[in-house]
C-alpha cells in the first residue's frame, strides 16, 4: 500500500507538471454555452417535430429572466395562478383544470387511469405515444383504421364501442395526417360513448385551426359531460421544451387524473412563461400568421413536385409521396430533418413548418428529391 501511495503522489507530480507546461490556451479554452445543447445544430433544418421556432414569446422570455432566481422554491403558487387563468378564460371552476409537464404527461396518466378499467378505444393512426405508454403498462387498446380519405373513421369507432371500453380517445386536428375530425361527428360520438365510458379529446393544435371555439369540444365538459380536453403550450406559443400543457374536464375527472401525475408542483420557468404569454394575442397572431405561411410554402412546394398532401389544420403537413424513407434519407443528405414513415403508411411523408428559410430549404429540395426517386 505504501508504494502505491508513493506511485500516486508521483504520478500526481508527474501530471501536475505536465499540466503547468500545457498551452495557456488549453485551461482557458472557453466551454460552450448552455444555450448550446438545445435545438438543431448549424446548418440543420429541423421540421420534423411539429415545434414552432418562432416562440416563446418575448413576454415569455423575459418572464424566465425575471422568475428565474426564484428557481430554488417549488412553484406551486406560480401553478394556482395559471390554473386559474385557464379557468377563467374558458369558464370553468379551476377545480376542473389539470396542470401537466405537457400534456403528455396529462395523457399518459389518463391513460394509466381509465386503463385500469377497461380499453382505450382509439383510431388505428394518431398521436397514441401516451396510450402505448398506458399498454407498457398493461393497459389494453383497440384500434380502429382510418377511412378511405385518411380521416378518423368516428362512425366506425362508434360501432366499435361496447362495455368494455373505458376510454375512447381522438386527437383534433389528428397528427400526423393534420387534418380536422368533423365536428358534428364528434359530438355525435359523444353522445354514444359518455353514458357508460369518457371521451378523450387531444387539441394539441386547436389554436391553429381556422375557427378554434367551433373546432373544439370544451363546451361539452361546460355542459356536464363526461370529455377529456387536452391543450398544450408546445405549439403555437412555443414552449415545447418548457413543458406546460393542460386538461379540462369535470372536477370528478380531475381528481381521477391527479394522483397519477408524476411531476411536483410544476417548473417555476415553464409556468412563468406561460403566464406571461397566455394571453399575448400579439405573439399569437404573429405565430400563427409565420406557420400558416410556411404551411402555403408546403403546400405549394408539392404541387409543384406533382405531389399531393391532406388537407392541414395544423403545423405540419402530410404529403404523399413514392417512399417515405427514402425522401426522409435524401433531405437530411441535404440537412433537411422530417419524418419518415409512420409504420404502415409509407406512402406518407410528415414535414413540418418551421422557420420561413428552412421551410425554403425543404420547398426548393423536394421536387429535386422527388424527380431522383422517380429516376
Amino acid at each position: 500500500m505504501e508504494l502505491a501511495r508513493r506511485t500516486f503522489i508521483g504520478g500526481s507530480a508527474a501530471l501536475a507538471g505536465l499540466a503547468a507546461a500545457a498551452p495557456v490556451r488549453a485551461q482557458t479554452a472557453a466551454a460552450p454555452s448552455a444555450a448550446s445543447h438545445f435545438g438543431p445544430g448549424e446548418g440543420i433544418a429541423l421540421l420534423a417535430r411539429n415545434e414552432n421556432p418562432y416562440g416563446p414569446a418575448p413576454s415569455a422570455v423575459a418572464a424566465v429572466a425575471e422568475s428565474a432566481s426564484k428557481g430554488c422554491y417549488y412553484a406551486d403558487r406560480g401553478a394556482r395562478y395559471l390554473t386559474d387563468m385557464i379557468a377563467e378564460r374558458h369558464n370553468v371552476s379551476p377545480s376542473m383544470v389539470v396542470l401537466g409537464e405537457g400534456s403528455t404527461e396529462i395523457l399518459s396518466a389518463v391513460a394509466l387511469a381509465w386503463g385500469r378499467d377497461g380499453a382505450i378505444l382509439c383510431p388505428g393512426l394518431f398521436w397514441d405515444t401516451t396510450v402505448q405508454y398506458g399498454e407498457r403498462q398493461g393497459v389494453s387498446a383497440i384500434r380502429v383504421p382510418l377511412a378511405g380519405d385518411m380521416n378518423v373513421d368516428l362512425p366506425a369507432i362508434s360501432a366499435a364501442f361496447d362495455d368494455n371500453v373505458s376510454l375512447v380517445q381522438v386527437c383534433n386536428p389528428n397528427n400526423p395526417t393534420g387534418m380536422l375530425v368533423d365536428m358534428a361527428g364528434l359530438r355525435a360520438l359523444a353522445d354514444t360513448v359518455t353514458p357508460t365510458a369518457t371521451l378523450l379529446v387531444d387539441e394539441a393544435y386547436n389554436e391553429l385551426t381556422d375557427d378554434p371555439a367551433g373546432d373544439s369540444v370544451i363546451d361539452l365538459v361546460r355542459e356536464g359531460r363526461d370529455v377529456i380536453v387536452c391543450r398544450t403550450f408546445s405549439k403555437i406559443y412555443g414552449m415545447a421544451g418548457m413543458r406546460v400543457g393542460y386538461a379540462i374536464t369535470s372536477e370528478a375527472n380531475a381528481e381521477r387524473i391527479r394522483p397519477y401525475l408524476m411531476s411536483f408542483g410544476g417548473n417555476t420557468c415553464g409556468l412563468a412563461a406561460a403566464i406571461a404569454s397566455y394571453n399575448d394575442t400579439g405573439f399569437l397572431d404573429q405565430s400563427r400568421a409565420a406557420i400558416l405561411e410556411g404551411r402555403s410554402m408546403i403546400m405549394d412546394a408539392v404541387q409543384t413536385a406533382g405531389l399531393t398532401a391532406l388537407p392541414s389544420q395544423t403545423n405540419f403537413v402530410y404529403v404523399e409521396v413514392p417512399d417515405a424513407e427514402a425522401v426522409r434519407a435524401a433531405m437530411q443528405e441535404r440537412g433537411i430533418i422530417i419524418r419518415g414513415a409512420y409504420g404502415p403508411w409509407t406512402q406518407y411523408s410528415r414535414v413540418s413548418t418551421g422557420k420561413i428559410e428552412d421551410v425554403a430549404r425543404y420547398a426548393a429540395a423536394l421536387p429535386e428529391v422527388i424527380d431522383s426517386l422517380r429516376g
